[in-house]
This record gives structure tokens, sequence and C-alpha cells, in this order.
């Protein structure tokens, strides 16, 4: 592990706890683990409930499940749990195979899911791990560094069409083919190795009135690239279609967001939960079957409060949402 402390600030935490409406004796599980900031907030509050019951042991105070792919993050979150004992466990793998975790640990069902997407801070202010614009570093951007590919090999095999699609489609960046060509003519000369040198590939790619006043031109690239190396929405996907199913009566799913791609969804599955139902609009009633699974608590996505942005500007983007399993 590198030799910077795993820091980041935990986004919304009050809202998260309230949101999870964590009870005495639940079981949580984290997908998003990170370096533990919600999930040392779970275990206190699991603590807490039970102290309030009349008993001081941790015993039957619950459980928090933490899941993250970065093994930076389940080297110091586990460090970080440690004082809580056998309440949490702390679990190297992708979000998206939290149904076969909890398989693995023999449990059936679950009384919260928190999913904490994107990038953490370390992993953007850790420069070696290539996933920051404004460091220079070998171009990474893995979360996991299990898997052999990395942004490097993106940029540097991709197709014209293929990185025009990814950067316009998960970057949202309107200058898409312009940076694809850009990155096509110049890899011709040599190897795009860096950081550094992306942005400036991208940003001789760019008119000059798209580099002023409209944050750093390579971001929306940088979040293409990511997005697609890491396989971030079809990992949202899975978990959305695997979890669903997984919560007990009353459990919530809270999952934040911090760009539209992924609230959209976020959004639209915990609409489909809740109301699943492919009849034809014009059928009297109900054929097909599909039973809701809930409710969406949060109609519209809860946001950092003014404190919180002064506080962690990273968190400007942020948007969470809520659903509730039948009771």
């Amino acid at each position: 592990m590198p030799d910077v402390e795993f820091k980041h600030i935990s986004v919304m935490p009050e809202e998260v706890i309230e949101g999870l409406n964590i009870k005495p004796g639940g079981i949580y599980a984290d997908g998003t683990m990170g370096g533990a900031g919600h999930g040392q907030l779970i275990c206190e509050r699991l603590l807490k409930l039970k102290k309030e019951a009349g008993h001081e042991a941790s015993d039957g105070a619950g459980r928090y499940i933490g899941i993250d792919r970065d093994a930076d993050a389940i080297k110091a979150s586990r460090a970080r749990l440690e004082r809580f004992g056998d309440i949490a466990t702390a679990v190297r793998s992708n979000y998206s195979e939290m149904a076969k975790v909890l398989d693995d640990l023999g449990i059936d069902k679950v009384d919260g899911i928190l999913l904490d997407l994107g990038v953490s801070s370390f992993q953007l202010d850790t420069a070696e791990r290539g996933f920051s614009y404004m460091h220079d570093a070998p171009l990474d951007m893995r979360m996991d560094d299990r898997q052999s590919n990395t942004a490097r090999t993106i940029v540097n095999t991709y197709s014209f069409e293929e990185l025009a699609r990814i950067i316009k489609e998960y970057g949202e960046e309107e200058y898409a083919k312009n940076i694809a060509k850009r990155i096509v003519a110049e890899r011709e000369k040599k190897p795009v190795e860096t950081t550094f040198e992306l942005v400036e590939i991208i940003k001789a790619a760019m008119p000059m009135k798209a580099k002023i006043g409209q944050g750093h031109p390579a971001k929306k690239t940088f979040q293409a690239i990511r997005i697609e190396l890491n396989s971030e929405l079809t990992e949202l996907r899975e978990c959305l279609d695997s979890m669903a199913g997984r919560l007990n009566p009353g459990g919530r799913f809270v999952i934040i967001t911090f760009h539209s791609l992924e609230d959209r969804i976020v959004k639209n599955a915990f609409r489909t939960f809740e109301n699943p139902c492919t009849c034809p609009p014009q059928f009297p009633v109900c054929v097909c079957g599909k039973k809701p699974l809930g409710t969406v608590i949060t109609k519209k996505p809860i946001l950092p409060g003014a404190e919180e942005l002064k506080n962690n500007p990273r968190s400007k983007s942020a948007k969470l949402r809520i659903f509730e399993a039948k009771k």
C-alpha cells in the first residue's frame, strides 16, 4: 500500500445512517466500503442500539459486511474496523458479487444495502494510481489491481469508434470525436503512457471556448475511461438486479451516485422495483404476475447541505436515493 493514509471524507454521513434506518441486531451490506467511513458509523449505531437494549457486549449487536475490490481500501478498513470485533467483516470483492459474498457467509437476507459510488478521494489523491488529471503518473485507473488491463490499454488499443463512443456515452463529452481522433493520431507516433500526456492530447483536441470556465478539460474523458475500465455501470446494474430480492421486510437500499448515468440507472431500477408490472396500460388487471418489491422513499434525490458542500467540495455532484422493501 502507498505511504499515503487512506483518507476519504464520507459523503452525507447523517443522511446515510438515517436512510438505512438501522435496526437493533440488523445486518448491513456495504458494497463500496472504501476506508470504512460509513462502515464505522453503521457499527457504532449497531453498538449503541445494543447498549440501549441493556447489553454491553457486541454479541447479537448486528453485523456490518463491507465489500471493496481495492486492496488499499481493504487494508485500511480492516484496521479501522478491528475495534468492532465480530460485528464487522471486510471482504475483497466486486459489489456486483454481493449476493455471492452473502451466500459464502451464510447470510440469506439483509436489513440494509449501501453503495457509495464513484472514485474515492484516496484514489484520486494517490498519484501513482493514475486516476487524476491533476497528477502526472502512468495511465492506470484500476480499482482492482488484479486485473491486467489499465487505462493505458484503452487509450492505446481501442479503435477511434470505440474511444469516441465511450467518451461521448460515459463522459457526456461534446468533443468526443475530436478527442478520439487526436488520441489515435498521437499514439501512432508513440504510445500514450502517462496522465499528463493524455491531458495535453485532450486539450489540443478541444476549441479554446471549451477550455475556459468549464472545469478541467480532461475531467469528462478521464471519467469515461475510468468507467469503461472498471465496468462501473455494469457492476451497478448487476448489483441492483441480484440484490433487489435480498432485503428483509422494511430493509433499505441506499445509493449515492456522482453523475447522471449512475443516477438514471438507480432511479429507473427503484421505479421498476416499486412498479414491475409489464402489462399494457389498457389491460384492466395485471396478468404478468410481477409483484412490487417495495416503495421508493426518495421521490427526488437527497442532496448535500450547504455546510457539507463548504467542507467537502467533492460532494457537489452527489445524489442519494432510498428504496424500502415491502413490509
